[in-house]
């Protein structure tokens, strides 16, 4: 886990680690959300750039029972 500084104007640095794995580019666009106490950055990519990506992923899934509203 690598930790970064928040800026005196709220900004951080992604590690060149991170932006090399994760093939990011200046200019890109990253969602930025908090979840469950946190926050998560996602990069957006474009749609045609996601095909193929969920490829081999078990597409049977256990749903919870039907809740009365």
């Amino acid at each position: 886990m690598e930790t970064v500084k928040l800026s005196p104007k709220y900004q951080i640095v992604v590690p060149k680690r991170i932006r090399k794995d994760l093939d990011l580019h200046p200019g890109q666009e990253i969602a930025i959300m908090r979840y469950r106490g946190r926050i998560e950055l996602v990069p957006v990519r474009p749609v045609r750039q996601m095909r193929g990506f969920l490829r081999g992923v078990e597409p049977t899934i256990e749903r919870e029972p039907d809740r009365e509203l």
